[in-house]
């Protein structure tokens, strides 16, 4: 147990912490400074791990902040910057953020079950009820899996677009949560005909009808779920985030589940920081998909092979990699990933970087990221005190 790490990623959170919520990082650098949804729902999980009150004050704070600017038709906001002249939204920058909706319920939800407080839900019922109709016409056929389009998400600058595994698979945790609560026959079944979509078009030796025959009987399944498909066809990249999901929540036989955690190792034991890539591999100026990748930036391009989305390595990503390790009952290995984590956030005199180069291990994007701090708490507590999230 590294306490030395511990300490410096509470103290870093906060650090980032505002009257209005959790900030992304404590550097004033681009949009960072703002209250962002799955960041702060993120950071906020750590905070209920931690058990610290100012952090989980710092938590609702940021709940707030996001449902007081939902938009009229259920959107929640992907960032907000408040400052003496009033707020300032965002929505998304290239393309809406579909999971903004979806962490911003399951935040909700997940600190209602640390307080023991059902009033929690009623008052953020209206916005909750938006959220959920908004999720049901991102479907747009009626079908049970959302549609998400490219920049849709965490992933604003990769190529993943269309049936995006990871937002099903938050949509099923939201949905979950809430009906933790609800306990709705309707709901209930959603959540089952979503799952049942999943491992249809998903997994593989399924014989019911899919979403996208031909596109799926030309796919070769290596052992993990596929990060997304699309009327051209699926996109074959390994989605770590996506897949430790898909472990969290037991979706998939329990063979298939086992072949992604194979998938999981041999991949991380590659690797010189003994950190999962966010995707992998990466994508090459020679790939096929190398020009969608280089022209889907706002700014810069920073998906260079090895970096950034683009088979960098995350701490926040492996965090939630190392939740599925537990979830699995495989503790040590949980253990290796947490110690890789502070190792990793240790780096430059606990810089607590954004991401790294997988190939170099050298550090990437800003620095004093909040959710590579929150990684580091929120596993360490589940390892060691044996917090549970609701899941």
């Amino acid at each position: 147990m590294n306490n030395l790490s511990y300490l410096k990623a509470i103290e870093l959170l906060q650090e980032c912490s505002s009257s209005e919520g959790f900030l992304a990082s404590k550097e004033n650098t681009s949009n960072y400074k703002r209250v962002w949804a799955r960041d702060g729902v993120i950071c906020g999980l750590a905070a209920l791990a931690s058990g610290n009150t100012e952090l989980i004050n710092t938590f609702e704070n940021t709940l707030n902040t996001l449902a007081l600017n939902q938009h009229k038709n259920g959107t929640i906001p992907s960032n907000v910057l408040v400052n003496d002249n009033g707020s300032e939204v965002s929505y998304g920058g290239l393309a809406g953020r579909v999971d903004a909706v979806t962490w911003f319920i399951i935040g909700i939800c997940q600190y209602a079950y640390y307080k023991k407080d059902n009033s929690i839900i009623i008052k953020y019922e209206p916005q909750i009820q938006k959220c959920l109709s908004l999720l049901e016409a991102w479907e747009f056929n009626n079908q049970h899996l959302m549609y998400v389009p490219l920049s849709g998400n965490w992933a604003d600058e990769y190529i993943t677009d269309g049936y995006v595994l990871y937002d099903q698979l938050l949509r099923i945790w939201a949905l979950k949560s809430y009906n933790y609560f609800q306990k709705n026959l309707e709901i209930d079944i959603k959540i089952k005909n979503i799952i049942s979509q999943l491992e249809i078009n998903f997994t593989p030796n399924n014989l019911k009808p899919k979403y996208h025959e031909r596109a799926y009987n030309e796919m070769v399944f290596s052992g993990y779920m596929p990060c997304s498909f699309s009327p051209s066809g699926y996109k074959i990249q390994f989605d770590a985030f996506a897949n430790s999901l898909a472990l969290i929540l037991n979706i998939g036989t329990n063979n298939f589940q086992n072949e992604i955690l194979l998938s999981f190792e041999k991949i991380v034991s590659q690797t010189k920081m003994k950190l999962i890539p966010a995707f992998w591999p990466p994508i090459k100026p020679t790939d096929l998909d190398w020009n969608l990748l280089k022209n889907n930036c706002k700014y810069e391009f920073r998906n260079y092979p090895n970096e950034f989305h683009n088979g960098g390595s995350w701490p926040m990503v492996n965090g939630f990699y190392g939740l599925a390790l537990i979830q699995k009952n495989q503790i040590e290995k949980s253990t290796q990933i947490l110690n890789a984590i502070n190792k990793a956030n240790e780096i430059n005199n606990y810089s607590f970087s954004e991401n790294f180069n997988t190939e170099t291990a050298n550090p990437n994007g800003v620095s004093f990221c909040a959710w590579s701090a929150a990684a580091a708490v929120f596993l360490h507590q589940s390892i060691n005190t044996n917090f549970k999230f609701l899941i």
